[in-house]
């Protein structure tokens, strides 16, 4: 990155902090971001799968949206149930575009009288654009630019917390609650992007620094960088938007079919009326999808990285990896990318293209290692 596009980047309230612990900074979606610290990227990897993490997400959008027709105004720009969401709950949304792509994916929750919204760093603006031209007048949007986000997650995430705010053990998984930790008003949900326990936690700007660093106090909890998100989340098989997801794939293509809320499929009391709903339903009922997001683990040692071409047989280009790395905790080579329809099934045998040489991988099922979501 030239020069002068490292001084445009912007910093998150937790930047001195990250520079204090020893971490090595990188450009990120027009942030400069924690990529590791001294632990390591395999350590604080398995740091997260044994005891618990601390994750810098500030760099996302945080939208506030009041109105007495909010849920109903954002449900049209989304193929997922908002209007019906309970207070108290999140859920996991997609913007599709006319076409039936994903624009972003992104986190709703009800927080009674208004909703709260995070999208994805890189589309923040775009999204904010996309909400303020068709939510109507009557729906106000407010960007909370004055709020961090940290994400702290792992198996004992919960006991960590809890010793601050005991409250939080009383949340499930896709809870949300607004409550004062250690007399900050913070904006908590019990989820994350890992595949383990956690909350997502949304803080004063102000106040991030002190809180975190109250947080790294407990002797459960280190600080992990964005090396380790990616191979926490692709173990997990879980998404990353622009580069598993993106404006030409589908939610069918990309295998969400289960964000699709029952109520918005075509005999659903609430069936389409989002962008794209004509090609996505159609491909929902008629399977006439081309390619499809698929798991993959290779019989090599090295990780078969994105971009990747993969081939059958014979040799003959059949997809595309979009993430992959050497899996910490699942202890293979495990990635995620797309392949035409015939090799989608689970155990078909598909070939990447390495250094001229094909690698032998399988199609398998995601998660790699197994989700421990709380559910109570």
């Amino acid at each position: 990155m030239a020069e002068n596009q490292t001084e445009n980047l912007l910093k998150t309230p937790l930047f001195d902090l990250h520079v204090e612990l020893g971490a090595k900074m990188v450009p990120f979606a027009g942030y400069e971001m924690p990529v590791q610290y001294p632990l390591g990227v395999k350590k604080e990897h398995l740091q997260t799968r044994d005891q618990a993490g601390l994750f810098d997400v500030s760099h996302m959008g945080q939208i506030k949206l009041t109105g007495a027709n909010a849920t109903a105004a954002l449900e049209k720009l989304v193929p997922v149930d908002i209007i019906d969401l309970p207070a108290g709950k999140q859920r996991y949304a997609l913007f599709t575009n006319e076409q039936g792509g994903i624009m972003d994916d992104l986190m709703v929750t009800n927080y009674g009288d208004w909703i709260y919204v995070v999208v994805n760093a890189a589309c923040k603006e775009q999204d904010i654009a996309h909400m303020r031209a068709n939510l109507g007048d009557d729906v106000a949007l407010e960007v909370l630019d004055d709020r961090a986000l940290v994400a702290i997650q792992g198996p004992t995430a919960a006991a960590a917390v809890a010793r601050i705010q005991p409250a939080v053990s009383d949340m499930v998984f896709m809870d949300s609650r607004i409550m004062e930790i250690d007399g900050v008003e913070c904006f908590v949900s019990r989820s994350g992007y890992t595949g383990e326990d956690g909350f997502e936690i949304s803080i004063p700007a102000d106040q991030a620094e002190r809180l975190c660093r109250l947080f790294l106090e407990q002797p459960e909890i280190e600080a992990i960088g964005l090396g380790a998100r990616d191979s926490l989340r692709l173990e997990s098989g879980l998404c990353l938007y622009g580069h598993d997801l993106n404006q030409t794939t589908t939610p069918i293509e990309g295998s969400l079919i289960w964000a699709i809320s029952k109520v918005r499929r075509a005999d659903g009391e609430r069936a389409g009326g989002f962008p794209g709903a004509e090609k996505i339903l159609e491909q929902i009922a008629e399977k006439n999808w081309e390619t499809k997001r698929v798991g993959l683990v290779s019989s090599g040692k090295a990780p078969v990285r994105e971009g990747t071409e993969l081939v059958d047989a014979d040799g003959n280009n059949i997809g595309t990896v979009t993430s992959g790395t050497l899996g910490p905790s699942a202890g293979v080579p495990v990635a995620m990318g797309y392949v035409t329809k015939e090799f989608a099934a689970l155990d078909s045998e598909v070939f990447a293209v390495v250094r001229g040489k094909q690698v032998p991988m399988t199609v398998s099922r995601m998660p790699f290692v197994e989700q421990r979501y709380y559910r109570g």
